[in-house]
């Protein structure tokens, strides 16, 4: 189970990693001004749900698995996405 769960648990993190370089990408662009701000936007709003929902995952993961250590790593991190995700639903 315990491998189950760091494997599951490196993958996410692999995809964590490549969202993050595709969001410094997409801004990137932005600020060279090959794309304009309303596009990068909406390229960058479809993935702030499933970043929130791969950090919530790891956590919650470790969280059940008792690996306490790793699980305080986590929850700033997480629950600093969750505040952001709350004031922007807040916002609107």
């Amino acid at each position: 189970m315990e491998a189950v769960v760091f494997l599951f648990s490196l993958l996410d993190c692999c995809a964590l990693i490549f969202l993050s370089v595709y969001f410094i990408i997409t801004l990137s662009d932005l600020e060279c001004d090959y794309i304009n701000a309303r596009s990068c936007c909406s390229k960058l709003n479809k993935w702030v749900i499933p970043e929130l929902v791969g950090h919530t995952i790891v956590t919650v993961l470790m969280l059940v698995s008792l690996h306490w250590f790793i699980f305080l790593l986590n929850l700033p991190v997480a629950t600093w996405n969750i505040y952001s995700m709350i004031l922007a639903l807040i916002n609107d």
